[in-house]
């Protein structure tokens, strides 16, 4: 790896830069710097001469402008909780890093037009609470909103688990504030759900990753809070009888199922061997389970019966085998902190974990986990899979340890004949090998390998109208 102060941001940006934000807006030291170059997972590092912590959009503005000028590369970084390296500069020490984590003011709450507006640096975590002290639900939910910020979110079209009922973050949001490669600022913070004056602009930056520009506010779809719950982990023999459960699930209950996850029985054990404090759900170990969420808007006790009544009509059809249904929201927390657990449960396990994030219909899902199981026990034998993932949008994480090969080893961990063999089966039913981590580093070249010429052309079109001498999050994506 290339030293720390190779390359570093001439002083005089420094200076520029220190000007604007002042001293508390910067971090030069190197132990202080630590978090921000290296991602969750300890799997990229990088350098930086600094890190600028800005207050406010006009000081993002100035500091890209500065950046613009004398030719020096960004790297946009929210909470640094990215799967696929994104959010990190690269080893030369040549970008700065830009932490958008100062900027965590709730802007306002408009509970009449169920929206609410925030700067880029909010929690996520503390976004839905807002939303709830206001009655409202804001639906985007995954393991690291406690510490993930609202940029990086929509940064990467986060997708988390109530997708099957809410949408991807792309579809929560009415408006954005994007300070532009130059350091413009287009100011898109519009509370409108019918705007149809040309091109969508917003949707550029969702999803992009930094590398069109810095997201510093966006306006938030909110919707009602669910005044009653019901939680349920149950077991079943298949994923094909996974997927039939979700079909009778929404024959009972329509749109109140709001969270549908595939889990496979290795990843309970994951969790169970490394996360304290964790039980079996279930008295008896089963192959396959699924964990299901459904929420309504009237109180009581109805949505329970409904799910009851929905759970024996599937064990009458030998969908369900056994079941469990949360008795209060301490129960349902727990039932959620197995699922939620599993990548940190992962993390501890010993070897080199191949990490798919990737989509197919869902109609497909079950063939998929077949065929995907075959092929890696036929190249890899002893292989150990760990699928678990959101079956009622078609997106799974389905990763593998490979027998003999550890994490330490650069050789294994550059290597790419494991999601190959994932990767061409997902293209094969036109799917997607990322379906909501993103690109960022780790996965450039499945990018170049996977997507038509026509959409790299695209792409690299887009890219180079707006940031045309790359200093968006350089390397990253393309």
């Amino acid at each position: 790896m290339s030293s720390p102060f190779h390359r570093l941001a001439p002083p005089a940006v420094i200076e520029k830069i220190t000007a604007i934000v002042g001293q508390r807006g910067i971090i030069t030291d190197p132990h202080d710097m630590e978090p921000y170059v290296v991602d969750w997972r300890g799997f990229y590092r990088g350098a930086t001469s600094l890190v600028v912590r800005p207050a406010d959009t006009q000081q993002v503005a100035a500091v890209v402008k500065i950046c613009a000028e004398t030719q020096t590369p960004i790297v946009p970084q929210g909470g640094n909780t990215g799967m696929c390296g994104a959010s990190v500069p690269h080893a030369d020490g040549r970008e700065i890093v830009l932490s958008l984590a100062r900027m965590n003011r709730i802007l306002e709450v408009d509970a009449l037009n169920n929206t609410v507006t925030v700067e880029a640096g909010c929690v996520l975590a503390g976004i839905r609470q807002t939303a709830a002290e206001a009655g409202r639900l804001f639906p985007l939910s995954l393991g690291a909103e406690g510490s993930c910020q609202i940029g990086g979110n929509l940064s990467t079209n986060a997708g988390g688990v109530n997708v099957l009922r809410y949408g991807n973050a792309r579809d929560l949001v009415l408006g954005l504030e994007v300070v532009l490669p130059d350091g413009r600022i287009w100011n898109g913070l519009r509370a409108l759900r019918k705007d149809n004056t040309g091109y969508d602009l917003k949707q550029l930056f969702i999803g992009a990753e930094g590398t069109l520009g810095v997201i510093t506010a966006a306006v938030l779809k909110l919707f009602p809070l669910p005044k009653s719950s019901a939680t349920a982990w149950t077991a079943v023999p298949s994923p094909e009888a996974a997927l039939q459960l979700l079909s009778l699930l929404r024959q009972h209950c329509g749109d109140r199922v709001a969270a549908f996850e595939l889990i496979s029985r290795n990843c309970l054990d994951l969790v169970l061997r490394h996360i304290p404090d964790t039980r079996d759900p279930l008295s008896a170990a089963h192959e396959w389970y699924v964990l299901t969420d459904l929420g309504d808007s009237r109180e009581g006790n109805a949505l329970r019966d409904e799910l009851e009544q929905a759970l024996a009509a599937a064990m009458e059809h030998g969908l369900v085998t056994d079941a469990v249904i949360a008795g209060n929201q301490a129960q349902a927390q727990a039932l959620w902190r197995m699922r939620e657990a599993i990548p940190e449960a992962a993390r501890a396990e010993p070897g080199m974990l191949y990490r798919h994030d990737i989509a197919v219909a869902v109609s497909q899902v079950p063939v998929f986990i077949s065929e995907a199981q075959t092929a890696l026990e036929r190249r890899f034998p002893g292989v150990h899979t760990i699928c678990f993932g959101h079956l009622g949008d078609g997106n799974l994480h389905y990763n593998a340890f490979v027998a003999g090969r550890s994490r330490d080893d650069a050789a294994a961990r550059d290597a790419h004949d494991v999601t190959e063999v994932v990767y061409d089966i997902v293209q094969r039913y036109r799917g997607s090998f990322s379906a909501e981590h993103g690109i960022g580093l780790y996965k450039v070249d499945e990018l170049k390998r996977y997507k038509s010429a026509v959409e790299l052309e695209l792409m690299r079109t887009l890219k180079h109208a707006l940031d045309p001498h790359n200093l968006m999050n350089p390397g990253k994506v393309l």
